[in-house]
């Protein structure tokens, strides 16, 4: 199979859908039909256990429906709409479950609570299915090649509207769950955690350590999250089936409705890993969840609080911010940020540069690392520069791991870094008291401002002269070289 050209057929199809509009409608078309083939693969897998039991109607299993043995049988066009429509999505919604029944029969249910089909062509329904049904999951090498389409579909949500907040690029979470290094048997939390990245990035780190049985149950119990958005809630669990996962912990609700004074120990995690929405405000009722000092406006500075009562006595986090938290200087961030350094160890922030989430959004993030072993001595500041020969991160060159190099490097063996060139610090360690006499205002080893220079017409067009004589003067020099080692002399 062509990674490509599945991405380039399903596009294809679905555009030519009038149901279907925008980015946006065709992953949430495309996702609801790919969790169903992915959950058929995972039923097969469990059918080996005699004692489960499919809580999936017969004639909505995969095999029933959606299948096409190319015998002219196969439902297409109108009959097909009325079943998806009128049997499958209704039966799926109203799934009758006990309280007590596994996740793995949850997901079903939920995942389809508040997913929508959009389209109107039964015909091209049925394109777009056999399309999905060219995958081969007992094909290794074809699963391998699946796992990079989805990722495929993740990135596409960066320019899909507001969806784009749900996709973290993979490089920063790889580099966060490198640098906290999650254990089996700990279990790692994002309460915000969109389509999974930081989680399925936990797997992967996990999936190296993996040697026995108790080690297997260990990585499937290891990860949880809670994502208040259905699109990226079924993105996530779909992504958590695709990892081998079979009871995901991944529920569709809100993290911030209860109160934070509730949560006992067994509500708490070890490690936990979050992007959390920035720039939204929560209702009145929300905030009331908090103590009145920590009642933030903002969705980003509730998450920090709630994190704060959410983690385990010794355990960890790291936590992407946006510079406003660093620098804001309202009475409720200073509040956050002074619980914060006093009551927890901030080790590291790292700086990173403006457009590592383009075409989504072009404010600065951070990464803050902390843990719950005590007070804060010191706090270690790292600025991420954008790689020789970037201007800026883009759809087409996005931030990769490798760029994180240097800074991996640095975490290992620390030392103030400055930057001989603007005479700023690159990576500098500032006490808690010297944070505490700045008011928390934590804005440090930040990008150097670049003052633009703006030239008159006369001076602009003179410099390009002077540029382009440079320029054909360096090229004349290479020809000459040339014909030299030719022997001949071109005209």
């Amino acid at each position: 199979m062509s990674l490509g050209a599945f991405v380039k057929n399903i596009q294809n199809i679905m555009r030519g859908d009038s149901g279907v509009n925008g980015d946006a409608q065709r992953i949430e078309q495309l996702t609801w039909l790919l969790f169903l083939k992915i959950y058929a693969k995972k039923e097969e897998e469990w059918s080996f256990d005699d004692d489960y039991k499919s809580v999936l109607p017969e004639e909505c299993k995969w095999e029933n429906w959606a299948a096409d043995n190319k015998d002219g049988k196969a439902l297409t066009g109108d009959n097909l709409l009325e079943f998806v429509n009128e049997k499958l999505f209704k039966q799926l919604k109203n799934l009758k479950l006990p309280e007590n029944a596994p996740m793995k029969h949850k997901i079903l249910r939920d995942a389809f609570l508040s997913t929508n089909q959009y389209m109107k062509d039964g015909v091209l329904l049925r394109q777009l299915i056999n399309e999905i049904n060219e995958i081969d999951f007992e094909d290794m090498k074809e699963l391998h090649a699946f796992g990079d389409i989805y990722e495929t579909i993740l990135k596409s949500l960066q320019s899909a509207g507001n969806a784009g907040e749900f996709y973290t690029p993979r490089a920063v979470t790889d580099f966060i769950v490198e640098m906290v290094n999650p254990k089996l048997g700990e279990h790692v939390a994002d309460f915000a955690c969109g389509t999974g990245g930081f989680l399925t990035s936990t797997l992967n780190h996990l999936s190296k350590d993996m040697d026995n049985v108790e080690d297997r149950e260990q990585f499937n119990n290891a990860v949880y999250g809670i994502e208040k958005k259905p699109l990226p809630h079924l993105l996530c669990v779909t992504n958590m089936l695709l990892h081998d996962i079979d009871n995901p912990q991944i529920y569709n609700a809100n993290s911030l409705e209860r109160k934070v004074r509730d949560y006992k120990d067994s509500d708490k995690f070890e490690v936990i890993l979050m992007n959390p929405p920035y720039g939204g405000t929560e209702s009145e009722i929300i905030k009331e969840n908090f103590p009145a000092d920590l009642r933030s406006s903002e969705t980003a500075d509730l998450f920090i609080s709630l994190i704060m009562y959410r983690m385990k006595q010794n355990g960890r986090a790291a936590v992407i911010i946006p510079d406003g938290f660093l620098f804001g200087l309202d009475n409720v961030k200073t509040t956050i940020k002074k619980k914060l350094f006093n009551e927890f160890n901030v080790h590291t922030i790292v700086r990173l540069p403006s457009s590592v989430f383009a075409p989504y959004t072009s404010i600065t993030t951070n990464i803050i690392f902390f843990d719950n072993t005590g007070t804060t001595e010191k706090t270690w500041f790292y600025r991420v520069d954008m790689p020789e020969g970037y201007k800026h991160f883009s759809k087409t060159k996005p931030m990769r791991l490798e760029h994180f190099a240097d800074c991996m490097n640095w975490w290992k063996n620390r030392q103030e870094i400055k930057d001989s060139e603007t005479d700023t610090f690159k990576a500098k360690a500032y006490t808690r008291e010297e944070i505490e006499k700045r008011g928390f205002d934590v804005d440090l080893c930040g990008y150097p401002t670049v003052e633009e220079e703006i030239l008159s017409p006369e001076e602009t067009i003179m410099r390009y002269k002077e540029e382009r004589t440079a320029l054909n003067k360096k090229i004349d020099e290479q020809l000459q070289e040339i014909e030299k080692l030719l022997g001949v002399k071109i005209c």
